[in-house]
């Protein structure tokens, strides 16, 4: 379940006509996805450099290629995805589904005494169209996204997570308020105007 919504036919009949999609093989990055992390970041300066971040949900790569460029060499990124990933500089990956235990614990390991800046998730279920299937899916993994970050980032670190909305945003919304400081609400220019899709940014953890 933990993959991109890049996954679905429904977003490659976007591809031959999305800007971001040129300006992505342009600029030799790896997805139209590294111009809304981009975006974000202009924003909120929520990546810093020597930072240590998870990225859920990274394949093929951009919001990790991205970071890493921020972090620097003193920084450290972890990337997760069912799909593959083709190496990048200053990233160690694993496959798999994040839903599956083992996987988080694969990573978990990793991070041994680490504990993180920043927990990125852009993870999302193969879309059908059906919002009935796919809300409670992407919620799903938001769910996870925030419970992995409550066990691995550090007191005072964000969250930053893909929701639709619809049924159970709100509620996630608040869920987050209880956990952070402060929690906002991002729609990047990147994003297709037509999506529901909407970026939590919950900063403070445990403060």
């Amino acid at each position: 379940m933990a993959r991109k919504s890049g996954s679905s036919p429904h977003w490659r009949q976007h591809e031959g006509r999305d800007p971001y999609v040129e300006k992505a093989a342009q600029q030799n990055v790896r997805s139209r996805a590294y111009f809304k992390l981009e975006q974000i970041q202009a924003k909120t300066r929520i990546l810093q450099p020597g930072f240590a971040c998870v990225d859920l949900g990274a394949s093929p790569g951009g919001w990790s290629q991205y970071a890493a460029g921020i972090v620097g060499p003193r920084g450290e990124i972890w990337a997760v995805d069912l799909a593959p990933l083709e190496p990048l500089p200053g990233v160690q990956f694993f496959q798999g589904d994040f839903t599956d235990r083992a996987t988080r614990e694969a990573l978990k390991e990793s991070l041994s005494a680490v504990k993180l800046d920043l927990v990125m998730s852009d993870m999302a279920p193969n879309i059908t169209g059906n919002r009935a299937v796919d809300q409670p899916r992407v919620m799903v993994l938001a769910a996870e996204a925030l419970a992995f970050a409550e066990t691995a980032l550090r007191r005072g670190g964000a969250l930053l997570v893909k929701l639709f909305q619809g049924e159970g945003f709100e509620d996630f919304v608040q869920l987050a308020g209880g956990r952070f400081q402060r929690v906002r609400l991002l729609k990047p220019q990147a994003s297709r105007p037509e999506s529901r899709e909407m970026y939590l940014l919950a900063r403070n953890y445990g403060m």
